[in-house]
Order: structure tokens, then sequence, then C-alpha cells
């Protein structure tokens, strides 16, 4: 049986789907499937990449080892998810992040040569794949650019916004994040430490932006506050979530 946090991670809001039937259909029809066991690894950051996956079930988080040697967690991804694409049509291609298996499940994988040569023979398909791989990139890149422009504090309160995106709910006092995270865990979405982010939490409960309830979830009361400081872009749900 499910428990309550894996359920509210396979019940997150994610916005459109961008993968079209047609390509779903070609890369089932070109994969293997491979059963995944909770707490172990597709693959490393570094790792030769052969491969590419798509999730069945079950989830799987990635992250990426910052700058300064912290574990940034950039996605928590889940059934239908594409997980090792920024690999593809790459020379000698490393995997660029890291992915562990949190909820035990299975995933398809697709070999990256073969993948590349139907891609190559088939323009339509070719086209909807890179429309694809376009918002996992351009969700990447908004994750890092959070981090390095906005530092710290800007991280958190981006990953707020995320977090609210993909697992809230709406409030007459707020926006409930119904998805329960420790200190620490949030200092992984941030490549922060824990007694860092837990000073940065104090103080927005002091001015009043989010207060956190006996469950330990947080409720956003002024979302205006975390966007104009991280100079919010006000991106579409489909790029601006935790997934």
């Amino acid at each position: 049986m499910l428990t309550t946090q894996a359920n509210v991670l396979l019940n997150s809001h994610t916005g459109r789907n961008h993968i079209s039937a047609e390509l779903r259909e070609a890369l089932h029809a070109i994969s293997t499937v491979q059963k995944i066991e909770e707490d172990t690894y597709l693959f490393h950051e570094g790792d030769r990449a052969d491969e590419i996956y798509i999730i069945k079930s079950g989830l799987i988080e990635i992250s990426k080892l910052a700058a300064n040697g912290k574990e940034m967690l950039l996605r928590i991804c889940k059934n239908s998810d594409l997980i090792g694409e920024l690999t593809l049509f790459s020379e000698q291609p490393a995997y660029i992040l890291s992915a562990r298996v949190i909820q035990y499940g299975e995933v398809l994988v697709i070999n990256k040569d073969t993948l590349e040569r139907s891609l190559v023979t088939n323009q339509k398909l070719a086209f909807e794949y890179l429309k694809w791989t376009s918002t996992h990139m351009r969700k990447f890149q908004s994750k890092i650019r959070d981090l390095l422009l906005n530092g710290k504090k800007g991280a958190l309160y981006s990953t707020l916004i995320r977090l609210s995106n993909s697992y809230g709910t709406e409030k007459e006092n707020g926006i409930l994040i119904e998805l329960v995270l420790t200190n620490q865990e949030l200092a992984k979405f941030c490549a922060s430490t824990r007694e860092t982010v837990n000073r940065m939490l104090v103080e927005l409960r002091k001015q009043h932006v989010i207060s956190i309830d006996r469950q330990g979830r947080i409720l956003i009361h002024d979302m205006d506050y975390l966007r104009n400081e991280v100079g919010c872009e006000n991106c579409p749900i489909d790029i601006c979530n935790i997934n």
C-alpha cells in the first residue's frame, strides 16, 4: 500500500502532457521493461549514457551536484516522465544528472542509438520529441537560474512557488502545500543546508508570508511576496513545477 506521501507525489499537478500518442507508441515499441527497487540508482552523474528511460510506475528523484558540493534536487518524476533525455545526439554521452528510485516500480528502457536512428528516419516523431525535451530543458534551466541569480533565499522561494504549483490546494487564507517535506529535504532542492533553510523559514513565518500546520504542511499566505523577491516571470505550470 502506498504511503500518504507517495500518493501526494503521484497526484501532482504538472500542466499539459507534451508527448503525443504517436510518439508514445513509437517509444514503447523500441523499449524493454525493467523493474526498479527503492533506494537504488538508475544512473549517476558522469556515468556513460547508453540508455534513456520512461517511468511506467514508481517515483524517481533527479539531482545534480552543485558547485559547492551540495546535492541539488531538481525533479521528482512519476508515470510517463522521461529521464536521461539530455544526452541524445551527443558524442561520448555521459549523464549530467543522477536518478535515484524513491518508490519501487518499472521503467521502459530505450537504447539511445536505437532511438536516434528512429528519430532520424521519422521527421514528425523527431519534431514531437524535440518539443517534449524542450520543456524539460526549460525546467532545468529555470531552476539553475533561480539558484545562480537569486542565491539561497531565491532558491527556497522559487522552490516554494514550484511546490505550490505541483502540490498546492487553494484555501481561504492561502495555498496549502499538501506534500510534507522536512527542512533537510527542502534544503536539497536549494543546494543548501538544513540550518540555512530553517532560518529562512522562521523569517518568512515572522513576516506572515507562510505558516506551518501541525502536520508539517506549509501554507503560503503571501504568494506575491515570494514572486516579487525572485522576479517571477509567471511561467506556465508545465514549466514552473517541481516535477
